[in-house]
């Protein structure tokens, strides 16, 4: 795992709850290493996943140039500067490969994203596991080189790297200096386009998948996320990312060869970067290295019809860990900036509502916040709150409340705290090259297109009061999907319905 850095500057976000950072690298990996940077949580030992890293966070932080902040610049109404970062190229190869690259003159350091459709819904009913299990495979040889001549290869080069599997891909982010490219990226590309997925690696990258779903259940937050993402959204996109254990014991190697060679194509994948680069040298090295890379994806997954409702996971423990979600909409939609909006306000730091009004005002939980998580064609609110048994009940009906009430009216002063936030973020996103990489990245997976900070910026400086209060009014929370583990169920049947 990466070791945090040194002590880090002052940040808009360290009144922030860990466990809302927590959320989001569970649901909103675009935006955790931006959020990891300024929280000192790089890579936690806490994640539930079958992440791989080699070297240290700390290591390419000092290839990250700092970007200044305007004077002036977070109050509501006033626009964000983003210095040094120009247009951003796209093209598409003809095997289906999208490039987007996003200049930014002032960074020596060179980052990479790049999404594969291989994700843990297209896994097949019975192999659920077995993206997490080519995700550590791949990491260990490519191309000409065995597992320790590839990884030395890397290291020698000073690259940071990691793979990982979610709902839709498999991703593998990089992060360099810039003058290492020609070097690291044959490296980088042979992991997905030509890994070696050797006999000798299938047990060890077992082992890990296996001790990740066994950490699980020593996270009762994590795994009521992962059970509310279940139930929640229609099967096979609400899947828990690392699989099933039965499932993932018996994988075999051929299983993993032949998910590899039916899933990881250039259609429908995406390789971003952002940094310091010359675009034509770029397109020259990838055209090199992947424009012979084939296979087409031709299969559309579709959901089923999620179950939703309440349920109740028995835990002997002191603690209650209670889970939230409801319909939202997608980040396509033109008022996704609004539901972010509302998300702030509900959950953006020590002052917003939950926080207030169920932990400090009635003391009723030791952690509590709401995140929005969206994606090309859904979108939805969670909420988290831990408590004890005895506060549980009480806990789950004004958390319940809070979430309603946004609908009733938002003040101004706490509109413009949540302005102050939205934007803080996007600056501090602007600062990493990683960051930007993985949002362009998904922009283009979500929108079609990759976004610039500029454009972000001005979608921010778009919201008003009047119309955040309309926007709340007209997308009050819908039916909940309500999921709690602890000693014993609690009441929700108002809540639900």
């Amino acid at each position: 795992m990466g070791q945090a850095p040194s002590t880090p500057d002052a940040s808009p976000l360290e009144g922030t709850d860990e466990r809302e950072v927590r959320a989001v690298w569970l649901h909103e990996p675009n935006l955790a290493s931006m959020l990891s940077r300024k929280m000192m949580l790089v890579q936690p030992s806490w994640l539930p996943s079958g992440k791989t890293s080699r070297t240290s966070q700390a290591d390419a932080d000092t290839a990250i140039v700092e970007t200044g902040i305007l004077e002036g610049a977070f109050r509501s109404g006033s626009a964000v500067t983003m210095p040094g970062m120009t247009g951003i190229h796209q093209i598409q190869l003809p095997n289906g490969l999208w490039l987007v690259a996003e200049p930014i003159a002032e960074a020596q350091s060179l980052a990479m994203t790049l999404l594969v459709p291989t994700g843990s819904s297209t896994e097949p009913e019975d192999q659920q596991g077995v993206g997490s299990m080519l995700a550590e495979m791949i990491c260990r040889g490519a191309g000409g080189l065995d597992a320790r001549a590839h990884s030395d290869a890397l290291d020698e080069l000073g690259i940071q790297r990691e793979t990982d599997v979610w709902s839709i891909h498999l991703t593998l982010d990089a992060i360099m200096i810039a003058s290492k490219l020609d070097d690291a990226f044959p490296l980088l590309a042979n992991m997905v386009y030509r890994p070696r997925l050797e006999a000798s690696t299938l047990q060890p990258s077992r082992d890990l998948v296996l001790q990740a779903l066994d950490a699980l259940e020593d996270e009762p937050q994590e795994r009521v996320l992962i059970d509310l993402r279940q139930r929640h959204l229609p099967s096979p996109f609400g899947r828990c990312h690392l699989g099933r254990r039965d499932h993932v014991e018996s994988i075999e190697l051929e299983q993993v060869r032949t998910h590899w060679a039916q899933r990881c194509t250039p259609d429908g994948a995406v390789l971003a970067f952002a940094g310091r680069f010359d675009f034509q040298q770029l397109r020259d090295l990838v055209e090199a290295k992947l424009g012979h890379w084939a296979g087409r994806n031709r299969d559309e997954i579709t959901g089923g019809n999620p179950e939703r409702g309440y349920v109740h996971r028995e835990a002997d423990s002191a603690q209650v860990h209670i889970g939230i979600a409801y319909d939202a909409v997608p980040e396509p939609d033109e008022q996704s900036v609004f539901q972010q909006a509302a998300q702030v306000i509900l959950s953006g730091g020590s002052s917003t509502r939950l926080f207030s009004e169920v932990r400090e005002k009635r003391g009723l939980c030791y952690a509590v916040y709401a995140a929005y998580v969206r994606d090309r064609d859904r979108g939805m609110m969670l909420s988290y709150a831990g408590t004890t048994a005895p506060r549980a009940q009480e806990t789950l009906d004004v958390l319940v409340q809070e979430l309603r009430r946004l609908s009733e009216g938002i003040e101004e002063d706490e509109f413009e705290r949540a302005m102050v936030g939205m934007k803080s973020r996007l600056v501090m996103q602007g600062e990493s090259t990683s960051a930007r990489a993985r949002a362009i990245a998904m922009d283009q997976h979500v929108m079609g297109r990759p976004r610039g900070l500029a454009e972000l910026a001005a979608r921010i400086d778009g919201i008003t009061v009047n119309r955040l209060r309309d926007f709340a009014a007209e997308h009050p929370p819908g039916r909940l999907t309500i999921v709690t583990i602890g000693p014993s169920p609690l009441q929700v049947n108002a809540c639900t319905s």
